[in-house]
């Protein structure tokens, strides 16, 4: 889906359109006072103060059709500039335009932009007239605390969307419906993932038995892929102390991003952002030879991370979260064979998720070395020697790749793997980032074979990022139709009439379990199609219907999830079939 918001013809047609449609809500409503109307990545919105009137979505037809008044109305949008006085007086009814205005240097020159009878404060730059602004759409309302502080009074924001033509428009509204769609708010809510409480707290999603099922079951996974790649795994406290942070040089950039610090007794806590700080202290405990290197330190790990109110979105960015983290201590020669394994887990990973890893955009992000200031850590050989490695690493598995020359972090290269999904922009899931600095702010050390003492290079790597994003990825990509090795229920059981066909449906449930088969019987007093029906909408990879001939000839009638073809075998042929769907992680998605 477009970005609006980084296209300069599209950012300033939005721009515009917030303004048509201020118009139109001052027309309508003419008490109306107004706040801000940014461009965002998927349209544009307006912040307005009804005082006691409240819109729903059933209203905004009528203030489009306001708008479209103002469209057929063909006003040049006029630019002026002013002064701060000026402002002060042409806005004095309006307390919010006020507010941002009194912010401004004294000696500052305001624009405004006025289009017939309205005029709005603005930097611009907008379109010149308003009959450009001919393909818009309304696309919802809600509400919004003043300057996101939840102190101050609840406006309410109108969205909306505007191009240049209809075609565009109307893609545009499609690929936002399916965007609707797959959004893992909906999903999760409708399958039982997960929910959010405003008692517990903003961004503190809570499993349901579905989701923790299904969470587990990704921890197992990755945890045993982790094993047979030779990761040693820990546990450390989801708390940390300010000293520690303070060690590691997050304390300094980092802060802001935390919860605030505890203090105890004569100690200084914080709730832990990131995972490494331990993982170094975890390294730091003993000797090590270079004998013992790579050293592979993982662990799925609690996190938490002060997101801004309006920035949280379900479990795919909260303030809890878990992380599926390592930390690879590896010596300078090892950094290629390391960097190698790393990438080719990755892409046995996502393989089994249905993702071909390779299809998709490979960002390595290198120093610039024409760049003179104080930006990157001092060790010219140490980063040619890793940026090499990287390089020939990814031309030798045979992926295509773009160098960013000058996004490296400070103290090392980096691999993003952009991931494209069914909707939206590319995302970052699997990173693989080199750091020279931090084992030396630990001051870690290993015996070289002449030896002496030598520092560390420490690999940072997330496969699936945190479980959290990595769920609310795939129940979108899915539209939560997940694979039989992840559906939290693999298999339902519908008795035709619990008088004369439970027994045996409870026999091949227990049956089921025993074979590790996560199996339910629905037992409930309804008509069997009403809970076929239902067992459809939640989504279940397999359903039994259990009846006369099933229970006369001890066999099973199955339906897959997505077809309506009954298929009748024997219970250890339909163990065996649904064994090999789990083992092959057979996905259906596609």
């Amino acid at each position: 889906m477009k970005n609006i918001k980084e296209d300069n013809n599209l950012n300033m047609l939005n721009h515009s359109c917030a303004h048509l449609l201020a118009q139109a809500v001052k027309h309508l409503y003419p008490e109306a006072k107004f706040w801000v109307g940014p461009v965002v990545e998927d349209g544009f919105y307006y912040d307005i103060d009804l005082g006691n009137i409240t819109l729903t979505e059933e209203d905004l037809p009528k203030i489009e059709k306001e708008m479209k008044k103002g469209v057929k109305s063909a006003k040049n949008i006029i630019r002026h500039e002013i002064t701060k006085e000026e402002a002060l007086k042409e806005f004095k009814d309006d307390p919010y335009k006020m507010d941002l205005i009194e912010r401004m240097e004294e000696n500052s020159v305001i624009s405004t932009y006025t289009q017939g009878d309205f005029t709005d404060l603005c930097r611009g730059p907008h379109v010149e007239n308003t009959k450009l602004l001919k393909y818009f759409k309304l696309t919802k309302v809600s509400g919004a605390y003043w300057k996101g502080d939840s102190n101050n009074k609840m406006l309410q924001r109108i969205y909306g969307v505007c191009f240049n033509d209809e075609e565009s428009l109307n893609k545009f509204l499609k690929e936002m419906e399916e965007a609707k769609e797959r959004d893992h708010r909906k999903i999760g809510k409708d399958l039982g993932i997960f929910m959010v409480s405003e008692l517990v707290g903003k961004g503190l999603p809570l499993y349901l038995p579905n989701g923790y099922t299904l969470w587990r079951t990704l921890q197992n996974y990755i945890t045993d892929k982790e094993v047979e790649h030779n990761y040693l795994h820990v546990h450390t406290p989801d708390l940390g102390s300010v000293e520690l942070y303070k060690t590691s040089g997050h304390w300094e950039h980092y802060k802001d991003d935390m919860f605030p610090s505890m203090k105890l007794d004569n100690e200084e806590y914080v709730l832990r952002p990131m995972n490494c700080p331990h993982h170094m202290v975890i390294y730091g405990s003993t000797l090590h030879s270079y004998k013992d290197l790579p050293m592979r330190i993982a662990e799925i790990a609690n996190d938490f991370r002060y997101e801004a109110a309006g920035a949280v979105k379900g479990i795919e960015r909260a303030r809890s979260f878990t992380q599926n983290d390592s930390h690879i201590f590896c010596t300078k020669e090892q950094i290629a064979s390391e960097f190698k394994d790393v990438l080719n887990l990755i892409i046995e990973v996502y393989a089994d998720f249905g993702i071909d890893i390779k299809e998709h955009e490979f960002r390595l992000s290198l120093r610039d070395p024409e760049d003179k200031k104080d930006k990157y850590f001092k060790d010219d050989d140490m980063w040619n020697t890793a940026e090499d490695a990287l390089r020939n690493v990814l031309n030798e598995i045979g992926v295509d790749y773009f160098e960013a020359k000058g996004e490296a972090a400070f103290y090392g290269p980096k691999l993003d793997i952009l991931i494209k999904p069914a909707v939206g922009n590319p995302v970052a899931i699997p990173t693989i980032q080199l750091d020279f600095l931090l084992p030396r702010r630990f001051d870690l050390t290993y015996i070289d074979n002449n030896g002496e003492k030598q520092t560390p290079i420490v690999i940072h790597r997330a496969i699936m990022g945190s479980l959290d994003r990595f769920i609310a990825f795939l129940l979108e990509e899915t539209k939560g139709v997940l694979p039989t090795w992840l559906a939290p229920e693999q298999i339902r059981i519908l008795p035709v009439s619990n008088i004369k066909h439970l027994e045996y449906a409870k026999e091949v449930e227990k049956i089921l379990r025993s074979n590790k088969l996560r199996v339910k019987v629905d037992d409930r007093e309804e008509k069997v199609g009403y809970k076929l029906r239902e067992a459809m909408t939640n989504k279940i990879p397999y359903t039994l219907v259990i009846g006369d001939n099933e229970i006369e000839n001890k066999t099973l009638t199955y339906r897959l999830y997505g077809t309506t073809e009954q298929i009748t075998v024997s219970q250890d042929n339909f163990i065996k079939l649904i064994k090999e769907d789990i083992e092959n992680k057979t996905v259906r998605y596609k």
